[in-house]
């Protein structure tokens, strides 16, 4: 990892750095917060509406419900701040390199508001996206306040964005990893930026735990799995690097399948997307949200091979459906809830050809989420990290390192490329500007 030489004036100006940093984290992980703890008071309205009305017209109504949810949020995100959709981080990682603008005096009312109604509506939707970009919109706020070179505003938007995934998942470590894994080739590495990063994740952190509490957002406890069962965690990890490059290959072409449909009928594709969703919130609940609720269940329920393998099937559509519709929202919550569905399916067929006991199918649940993120997003370092500070599962490490590796290679030799670099190119295309001034993750390791 190379570094760029700090400027003189260094412990001054390095102190001034990191206060900024702090200050990045702290709001960005009060805002965080709430705006987490409104997207849970939000999503009991199902349940609200289902003391009114039954049946057909219960599903109908929430159908509706969903559907205006959508619509009025990608109105509102075209017509106001365009650069809002979606996950956001591709947006920051194009600021970094100086290719895009964080226009956060739009962005922030407007990621945060569309942001709340989208998930709240049911949406197969994460909240670190919205989170993420959140607080790299309020560090450039930070930025345009406080004069700052063009390394340090690079740096703290960076520290914002490691802010808001800290405050997304309660996850620190994660956070200050996928900025040196994921944007290494944007991030400006010298030693102030580096710090800068840590406390603006330890900062929103403690604000995150403060207003939300301490524990890990999915705990789990497994036994720690037999060294003689780390061949099936490698074949898992075969079966999700397929998965994450199937999975990002779907959500491109459904993506670009509805902006060219918006060109013809505009609006008529989310407006499908919400009628789908809404109605799966009362049919088949499990099937919809951002996943949070889902994992926990997954993890404490027993369900059949068929149930998982058919939820694991919804799931993996309505979250390429949703994140094409075009609102806030990102892709790591959903796809953690999808992976543990695979890989419980998977660990349930393994208990099945095995002695009783010797496979405990919770343990591919877990080591599966950080197989898939590592093959859709390319960042295995960040998969093995984030999935421990989740789950407080520490007995999976070594079943995670075997599964994120071998799906990141996977991924890597059947051709795939990172979701956020295809959609950063994407959107540059779109902007006008060549993608191939964008520096590239050549391995697919996510370490230059």
């Amino acid at each position: 990892m190379s570094q760029l030489p700090d400027q003189p004036g260094d412990r001054r100006a390095e102190a001034r750095f990191i206060v900024l940093a702090a200050a990045a984290g702290i709001l960005t992980g009060t805002a965080g917060s709430f705006f987490h703890l409104i997207i849970d008071r939000l999503l009991i309205w199902p349940s609200v509406l289902s003391r009114h009305l039954d049946g057909a017209l219960l599903v109908g109504v929430a159908a509706l419900i969903t559907m205006c949810l959508t619509v009025a949020s990608v109105y509102i995100v075209r017509r106001y701040a365009p650069e809002a959709g979606g996950s956001g981080v591709q947006e920051i990682e194009g600021a970094m390199s100086n290719l895009r603008t964080v226009h956060w005096r739009k962005v922030l009312p407007v990621k945060y508001l569309t942001g709340i109604a989208a998930l709240s509506s049911g949406l197969v939707l994460g909240r670190e996206g919205p989170t993420i970009h959140i607080g790299a919109s309020i560090s450039a706020a930070i930025t345009s306040f406080f004069k700052v070179s063009d390394v340090e505003r690079r740096g703290l938007l960076g520290a914002g964005a490691a802010a808001g995934l800290a405050c997304a998942f309660n996850a620190p470590l994660a956070a200050v990893l996928f900025i040196i894994e994921e944007t290494h080739s944007q991030f400006p590495y010298t030693f102030r930026t580096y710090m800068g990063v840590i406390a603006a994740a330890f900062f929103a952190t403690v604000m995150t735990e403060t207003i939300g509490g301490t524990a890990p957002d999915f705990s789990m406890s497994v036994p720690a799995p037999a060294l003689a069962l780390l061949p099936a965690f490698v074949i898992l990890g075969c079966v999700l690097g397929a998965v994450g490059v199937s999975l990002n290959a779907a959500i491109m072409g459904v993506s670009n399948f509805v902006m060219a449909m918006h060109r013809r009928v505009p609006y008529l594709m989310p407006a499908l997307i919400g009628l789908a969703v809404g109605a799966l919130f009362i049919l088949f609940p499990r099937a919809v949200t951002g996943g949070e609720n889902v994992i926990v269940m997954m993890a404490r329920d027993n369900l059949a091979l068929g149930a998982l393998l058919g939820l694991a099937v919804l799931r993996y559509v309505s979250m390429v459906a949703s994140y094409s519709a075009g609102t806030p929202g990102g892709i790591f919550a959903p796809m953690l809830a999808l992976a543990i569905c695979i890989g419980l399916a998977f660990g349930t067929a393994l208990a099945g050809l095995l002695p009783e006991g010797a496979a405990v199918p919770l343990a591919f649940g877990i080591a599966a989420m950080g197989g898939l993120f590592s093959a859709s997003v390319r960042a295995p370092i960040v998969g093995v990290a984030l999935t421990l500070e989740l789950t407080g599962a520490y007995t999976m490490t070594l079943p995670l390192i075997a599964t994120c590796l071998t799906a990141n290679l996977v991924a890597q030799w059947i051709g795939g490329h990172p979701i956020y670099e295809q959609l950063l190119d994407r959107t540059l295309a779109q902007a006008g500007v060549h993608p191939e001034r964008m520096p590239k993750k050549r391995s697919g390791t996510g370490i230059a």
